[in-house]
């Protein structure tokens, strides 16, 4: 999700070691977190579940705007100009998370009628979250720029620990509905995500400059711009399903979606370690493209065998990771995975190209988000339609992408 010309700020190998053993850590305690909720809660009880994960993947993706924005700007002030940077970022943080959490308080009832979930109160607690959650991706994002690794790294797993903890613990202990007690998890896990806080030492703080203040809201728009396609590949799926389907049906897609995106959220961490790369070497005036298909081959390997497994072993896997209620779905999994290892794949084009300053990518991979959506809205006879839906935007979406990388590579043939 990141690029280098997009964020000017160094990597050096063991701070990318540092991000990458984070990122393994943080993706293994998720799984782990769903993996129990799926088993402990049974597929029904599940779906409402899925259907908060689902928010809270949404939530972060929109706060890594936020979280990109304050990592790259914060290198660019010194002194009490970066504390007054970091304030501006705080104070508008909390206002975007204001009106994002009151709204979804406000319609939490037509979001329960929406979703056919059992409770409109898990909701609720969630809106009240969301300006914690703003707030603590800034703090996240001045860390990420200013390279603390290490504080980053444990902001990450201080929220991710408390999160599988306290939420298993609520389950097992209290008598009240599942979903209002994965919301409170949620909810409290934030406060340990806030952890280390960086304070504002400086009294009296400097006017940031209209040109700079310029600068970031043009950031923000193309890295928010960006996160939307994210969102509406990776989640708009589920809640559209949760939507069309029985809560039984919508708890087996769940599982599903959570063992086949486990491709894309592989492939993001070689991601992460592409983008520096690219983007040094860029800068340089040197050849990128051999460094592209390195990781491209990497990730292609990678994704194949995932596929390979889920297509030879489906009934396996959804036993060991969720249980035999959940195997109704084996045969389709095989299925889900070619989706997203084919997003997966499309999406090393598209963050190589924005290591290049190049958005074109950027804009198809909305269009195919917003079409993805479209073709499930009107095609949701079974689940298995919907999951064949995906694979043929999906594939369609690699093709343009690879068309666009061809036709770069013969014009940067003919310029030279």
């Amino acid at each position: 999700m990141l690029s280098l010309k997009l964020y000017n700020f160094r990597f050096s190998l063991q701070a990318s070691q540092v991000f990458m053993l984070s990122a393994l850590v943080v993706n293994i305690g998720n799984y782990l977190y769903n993996l129990a909720l799926g088993r402990l809660l049974g597929p029904k009880a599940f779906a409402d579940a899925a259907i908060l994960i689902t928010f809270l993947l949404i939530l972060s993706f929109m706060a890594m705007t936020l979280q990109l924005s304050v990592a790259k700007f914060t290198g660019s002030f010194n002194g009490a100009k970066k504390d007054a940077f970091l304030k501006y970022c705080r104070n508008l943080s909390l206002f975007i998370g204001v009106i994002v959490g009151a709204l979804i308080v406000f319609i939490s009832t037509q979001l329960q009628a929406w979703f056919n979930t059992e409770s409109a109160a898990m909701f609720r607690i969630f809106g009240m979250g969301v300006p914690v959650y703003f707030l603590m991706s800034v703090n996240r994002g001045y860390f990420q720029g200013e390279q603390e690794f290490i504080k980053l790294f444990i902001t990450y797993q201080g929220e991710m620990l408390s999160r599988l903890f306290i939420t298993l613990a609520f389950i097992l202990f209290l008598p009240f509905e599942s979903s209002e007690l994965v919301a409170l998890g949620i909810l409290i896990s934030l406060v340990p995500g806030m952890l280390p806080f960086r304070r504002i030492k400086t009294k009296v703080l400097p006017a940031i400059d209209k040109t700079e203040i310029s600068h970031l809201k043009k950031f923000v728009i193309v890295t928010a711009f960006y996160e939307l396609t994210q969102i509406l590949i990776n989640n708009g799926d589920i809640l559209l399903v949760k939507h069309f389907f029985d809560s039984h049906a919508a708890g087996l897609y769940s599982s599903m979606a959570l063992i086949g995106r486990g491709v894309y959220f592989v492939a993001w961490m070689f991601v992460m370690l592409l983008l520096p790369e690219v983007v040094k070497k860029h800068k340089e005036g040197l050849e990128t493209k051999r460094i592209f298909f390195k990781y491209l081959g990497m990730i292609s390997i990678l994704v194949t065998a995932v596929v390979a497994s889920t297509l030879l072993f489906p009934n396996l896997i959804i036993q060991v990771l969720f249980g035999s209620a959940y195997t109704e779905v084996a045969g389709i999994l095989w299925k889900y995975a070619l989706a997203s290892a084919l997003f997966a794949i499309a999406n090393v084009f598209v963050y190589y190209f924005l290591s290049l300053d190049r958005y074109l990518p950027v804009v198809v991979s909305g269009v195919f988000g917003v079409l993805q959506l479209s073709v499930i809205f009107f095609r949701h006879a079974s689940l298995e339609m919907v999951v064949e839906a995906q694979i043929y935007v999906m594939l369609g979406l690699l093709i343009l992408q690879l068309i666009y990388f061809l036709h770069q590579h013969k014009t940067s043939i003919h310029r030279k």
